[in-house]
């Protein structure tokens, strides 16, 4: 697994987060840096987490979490995996795994036992990754058709 870190978005490393895409065709299943940092601004009452993915300090990705956050009026919570973006370079290299692990040290280190997260179903859906970490469906659907999911953080490591 690669030599992964998270960051705070700072300045020295702001436009190359920012730069960050999926592979085309993902596009659908998670939006860009952008306009994710654009909706946490909006959202104010899900105490927004977010975090550039770094490998030996180069940004390869970002995550951003809704985070202990009192699960009311639509907010998933305490612990919501909002978004786990890596750049299409650097996909299928472990990255996203070795991100989430540190998501996983964070959360707990908050007090935290589940980790949630959605995805849209079909073809490209990052829902085979989430399973594979041991996220399991929750059998909850939302009104987008996003399939709900929770990671128990009372056993163990992600796989």
């Amino acid at each position: 697994m690669p030599p992964v870190t998270l960051s705070e978005i700072r300045p020295d490393i702001e436009d190359a987060v920012l730069a960050l895409r999926v592979a085309p065709g993902q596009e659908r299943f998670v939006s860009g840096v952008a306009d994710s940092l654009a909706e946490a601004a909006a959202a104010p009452e899900a105490h927004p987490w977010s975090r550039a993915v770094l490998d030996h300090g180069v940004p390869v990705g970002f995550v951003m979490l809704a985070w202990d956050v009192e699960p009311v009026d639509g907010l998933r919570g305490p612990y919501f995996l909002w978004k786990l973006l890596i750049d299409s370079r650097y996909q299928r290299l472990g990255h996203g795994t070795a991100a989430l692990a540190l998501v996983v040290r964070e959360v707990r280190a908050s007090g935290g036992d589940t980790l949630l997260t959605s995805c849209a179903p079909g073809d490209g859906s990052p829902q085979p990754f989430y399973e594979g970490l041991g996220f399991v469906p929750t059998g909850e659907v939302d009104a987008d058709g996003e399939v709900h999911l929770a990671l128990d953080l009372t056993t163990g490591e992600p796989r």
